[in-house]
């Protein structure tokens, strides 16, 4: 079988460092149009240089800066340095962080009217103000341009947006929406929007495409100053507004060198790791960065040195499957493979007996913990025992579905056996997914493991077989993880159904469900209650089998940079990824060793 490389882009990244001074070089060469080439650049010390290992030419084109293009992934490649929210949001102290928005409130019961109160001292780099004409354009620029990545959430639901003077936006919606500013207008992890700078972009023929370059005005710490295939260079403006404004010191990294490490080994990042070349890099599975630890003591984890060496994802993981395609339609079919995975086993094996197997589509942050040890949750747990393991009733209910065990000790129904290959990702899954599949293999389901370059497209296709893939949605409140479920999205067999909405699965009562509770705010108790309903509809119909949390595992190297996030140093409680929307706290955070 091919051996997968997908969502690399994502995960694992790797091309050796070029110097800095192959810009210079190249200057005289012709130049491509989207690479960014300085005839030359000052010279920083290392030891006041980050260089992150990730990746400079997966989710955008080289050269393009302005996040209306492409949207998604752009600020995973250093571009988060350059651009900044209304708000960040620390998951890990459940505080929102004022930014350019000294204030988000809602200003009545029924969450239908929002208003935000800028900074003062917010400016774009060519020193500008940020205004509220540049919040208005960008919440508009949402509503019209269909190829944003929230344009569905502003045209569903906003009604107006207006300044009443360059310091206020009011925003009006159609219906309650008592979760906008958190889903939308705040950044975490890799959700929520950057604001843009009206005047640049409406000068634009088209601010969708318009690549922005170095030009574009922006409000973030860094200045892009070089960009090729093989890295992209980022350095520091000393006036940065945050600074004056009394958010954040002014950062010790002059520098940030993001490292194009696509589509090479991940035991070669490592090494560099080891070497002391990197000071961060992609999150990595459990061996490879425990070895990392052994190699250099100067290498942490969010952990320290002791297992499980990560943090709490926003993308806890099933197995997921097309709901609406035989013999996966069968609920019991989807309960007997449930019944075949034994969690305590899959902590004990990968996990040094850390609690990361997990019976929830939400990740176990502070306010979902509430609501998973809630009264309501824990009764439709015991109904419906979403975590048990019972290989016996697992066969019996195979059994009563139809199926026979044929003589190579599999279950097969009308000639066939039960396709159960796992769709995954070696980079990812090389170590829970052929457990899984071994599991499965005892269980009786004919279970092996795809990593080829096709496994994404068979789950965006909805074909035979089990997806391992992550719910990254909720953060706050379980809604927008039981939302990925809404028959609404449902999709026909050979058509995208989406990220995270590969079940396909359709149920007018559950839909209903959570149409009654989308306009309560999490804190009501008629919320909880239906969110708790809709949690058990999710168990007794078993719309994917849930696995494990996921972990973030990224090393961090103190040989030149210390202050590092982790278990004990939560900062300012966001998660601990330079690539996510927070990271560029990450990076400013970060204070010099001493090293030279």
């Amino acid at each position: 079988m091919v051996r997968l490389n997908i969502a690399a882009a994502m995960t694992s990244l790797v091309l050796a460092l070029v110097p800095v001074t192959s810009f210079a070089q190249e200057a005289a060469a012709p130049v491509a149009a989207t690479e960014i080439v300085p005839t030359s650049l000052p010279d920083v010390p290392r030891n006041q240089t980050a260089v992150l290992a990730w990746g400079v030419a997966g989710g955008s084109s080289i050269g393009t800066t302005n996040p209306w293009v492409l949207p998604g992934y752009t600020h995973q490649e250093g571009n988060n340095l350059m651009w900044e929210p209304l708000m960040y949001f620390g998951i890990y102290k459940n505080e929102f962080i004022p930014w350019l928005a000294d204030s988000m409130e809602y200003t009545n019961d029924d969450f239908t009217a929002l208003e935000i109160k800028l900074n003062p001292e917010a400016e774009w780099s060519d020193g500008t103000a940020v205004t509220s004409a540049d919040v208005a354009y960008t919440f508009e620029g949402q509503i019209k341009y269909e190829t944003l990545p929230y344009h569905t959430q502003f045209a569903d639901l906003v009604d107006s947006v207006t300044t009443p003077d360059e310091l206020t936006v009011q925003v009006t919606f159609k219906e309650p929406a008592p979760r906008f500013k958190f889903e939308v207008l705040t950044e975490k992890f890799d959700t929520g929007i950057p604001i843009v700078p009206k005047g640049y972009l409406s000068e634009q023929a088209d601010p969708t495409t318009a690549p922005g370059r170095d030009e574009i005005p922006h409000s973030g710490p860094y200045d892009i100053v070089a960009w090729n295939t093989n890295q992209k260079i980022l350095d520091l403006r000393e006036d940065w507004w945050a600074v004056k404004a009394g958010r954040i010191a002014l950062p010790a990294v002059k520098r940030v060198v993001v490292v194009n490490i696509l589509n090479q080994p991940i035991d070669t990042v490592a090494q560099r790791i080891v070497n002391n070349e990197f000071d961060s890099s992609v999150d990595m599975r459990a061996q490879i960065i425990g070895n990392i630890l052994q190699q250099n003591p100067e290498v942490q984890s969010w952990t320290g040195t002791e297992s499980p060496y990560g943090y709490l994802d926003w993308w806890p993981n099933s197995l997921w499957m097309n709901d609406s395609l035989a013999p996966y339609d069968d609920v019991r079919v989807r309960k007997a493979i449930s019944l075949a995975i034994n969690r305590d086993l899959i902590n004990e094996v990968l996990y040094e007996d850390a609690k990361i197997a997990t019976i929830y589509p939400f990740p176990l942050y502070p306010n979902l913990q509430t609501f998973a040890d809630s009264a309501e949750v824990k009764a439709e747990e015991a109904k419906y025992e979403p975590g048990k393991y019972d290989v016996e009733q697992s066969a019996a209910l195979m059994q009563d579905a139809g199926f026979t065990m044929n003589g190579d000790g599999l279950w097969e129904k009308d000639g066939e056996t039960f396709d159960a290959t796992i769709q995954a990702f070696e980079s990812i899954h090389g170590d829970i997914a052929p457990v899984l599949a071994e599991m499965l293999r005892q269980a009786g389901f004919d279970a092996n493991v795809n990593f080829g370059t096709d496994a994404y497209q068979n789950m965006v296709d909805g074909k035979a077989g089990l997806y391992m893939f992550g719910h990254g949605a909720s953060l706050f409140d379980p809604f927008e993880a039981l939302n990925l479920f809404h028959g609404k999205y449902s999709s026909t067999i050979g058509s995208s159904a989406g990220n995270n909405r590969f079940s396909r699965y359709s149920n007018p009562e559950y839909d209903a469900l959570l149409d009654g509770i989308a306009s309560l705010d999490s804190k009501d108790p008629a919320f909880v209650s239906g969110a708790a309903q809709a949690l058990g509809m999710y168990w007794r119909d078993v719309i994917d089998v849930p696995i494990i949390q996921w972990l973030h595992r990224i090393p961090y190297n103190n040989h030149y940079w210390t202050n590092w996030p982790s278990a004990t140093n939560v900062g300012l409680g966001t998660n601990g990824a330079f690539w996510a929307h927070t990271g560029m706290l990450v990076i400013a955070g970060l204070e010099p060793s001493g090293a030279q």
